[in-house]
């Protein structure tokens, strides 16, 4: 068994090397035991579109039934729909079959115990339930259980009404996030299109993640050939999400996040609102200029969902597009309840494309991934910090290495489900952007070279 599966906010590895048939049926009866020490009694299964995700999603189901503890089995849904079954059956936990936005040969689990998703100690806990070969018997039952319907009338009963009817293009890059995010923004009165709508595995147009150029580029075409107000780009389970406006520009997650938070703060002043290392300067600028309380936290759906709790916050973003509400929603990241809250704010303004110009404009690179060994992302990160103290101002630690060089500033953090170092950079002007981009990189390639 690969240790490296059991990552900070979810289990995860490559189909056929770190992922069997025998894996997971070592992970379902680890479940029951990991589950039942905490007194769980019922739980759901979701499953997304990759090609292995039925046998897993069934080996799981028959494994976890065996344990004693009941399963509603959601079928083939977004990762969202089976954090709202917690909700709205009440459920004791839940698990999600997805390899989210990884490549697709990859494939994962994410886990919930009571309402919330478990991260770190607790992922890796089951690890060690695994190892030790520990199983619990019993006898339970599964059931199907579909619950889109209620999902859909449930954002659609939390939104305001939306006065003017945008052009809006939706992209789930063949994920499951389409025919959902098709039926709220139908169902609000939008002139909605979808391309790579069909749920496929094998991500035949794109890879589906709403924060890369390329995963991008289809969205931005459409929304040019039909003159739209804008363009939702969706990950691959649709907890992520990513924009491109009237003009063509991407609008990552901290700028939505940004968006949003100024429409929350105009009858809720002095909130809390969340981002993270990630997040552009701009969206602690304006969350502060709105009268709320900016707080940076780490990356990550796990620890923000719980730092949005602990806070009690009314927003939380992330630069990668998880977006999670405790205004008029159950706080955690939703890419379809983010679009349809998105739309209210847009379809209330006569001109939608100046809520877009009106933000800040600054220099800044999407997420830059360096490849970089599991084994030694960690080490690299520690390295270039010893460095960052001696060089740069403001030093943040608290995920990664935040460092300022003047009104620049960039991000070097060890990724938490990819063997990549993340990179991230900001600044004023083109000339500053490369710059701090020129010396950061050189500085990592020369630490990974030394390590490996």
């Amino acid at each position: 068994m690969n240790p490296q599966v059991f990552r900070e906010y979810d289990i995860r590895g490559v189909v056929g090397r770190d992922l069997d048939d025998d894996f997971v049926e070592r992970l379902s009866r680890a479940m029951g035991v990991y589950w039942s020490e905490k007194g769980v009694k019922r739980v759901s299964i979701g499953m997304d579109a990759r090609l292995s995700s039925p046998g897993f999603r069934d080996i799981l189901k028959k494994g976890i039934t065996k344990s004693g503890i009941d399963v509603y089995d959601l079928g083939m849904v977004p990762t969202p729909v089976m954090y709202f079954s917690l909700f709205r059956l009440d459920l004791d936990g839940g698990i999600q079959v997805t390899g989210s936005h990884n490549p697709a040969d990859n494939n994962g689990f994410k886990i919930a115990l009571g309402k919330s998703t478990i991260y770190g100690d607790e992922i890796r806990a089951i690890g060690d339930i695994m190892e030790q070969g520990r199983c619990i018997d019993g006898s339970a039952s599964a059931i199907d259980y579909d619950i889109m319907s209620e999902y859909i009338d449930d954002i659609l009963m939390r939104i305001h009404e939306c006065p003017r009817r945008l052009s809006v293009i939706i992209d789930p890059g063949n994920g499951v996030g389409g025919p959902a995010a098709m039926a709220v923004l139908g169902a609000l009165g939008m002139d909605v299109h979808g391309i790579c709508l069909e749920p496929d595995g094998n991500f035949p147009n794109h890879h589906p993640d709403p924060t890369t150029k390329e995963g991008l580029a289809m969205l931005r075409e459409e929304v040019a050939r039909r003159g739209a107000d804008l363009g939702i780009g969706l990950d691959g389970d649709a907890d992520r999400i990513g924009v491109i406006d009237a003009r063509g520009n991407t609008v990552y997650g901290d700028i939505i996040t940004a968006i949003l938070a100024c429409d929350i703060l105009k009858d809720r002043p002095g909130e809390k609102i969340i981002g993270e290392v990630k997040c552009s300067k701009v969206f602690f600028d304006e969350v502060e200029k709105a009268g709320g309380i900016a707080i940076m936290g780490k990356v990550g759906h796990s620890p923000m969902k719980a730092r949005l709790l602990q806070e009690k916050a009314a927003l939380a973003g992330e630069m990668s597009g998880h977006i999670f509400f405790n205004d008029r929603w159950y706080g955690f990241d939703d890419a379809v309840y983010s679009t349809a809250r998105l739309i209210e704010v847009l379809s209330a303004k006569e001109n939608p494309q100046a809520v877009f110009d009106s933000m800040p404009r600054v220099k800044n690179t999407p997420e830059i991934r360096i490849d970089c060994p599991d084994e030694i992302k960690f080490q690299v990160t520690d390295e270039f910090k010893v460095q960052a103290k001696g060089l740069y101002e403001d030093i943040v630690d608290i995920d990664g290495v935040r460092f300022t060089k003047e009104e620049a500033w960039g991000l070097v953090r060890p990724s938490n489900t990819q063997p990549v170092i993340v990179l991230r950079f900001e600044a004023r002007n083109t000339d500053a952007l490369e710059a701090i981009e020129l010396d950061t990189r050189c500085r990592i390639d020369e630490i990974i070279k030394k390590l490996t």
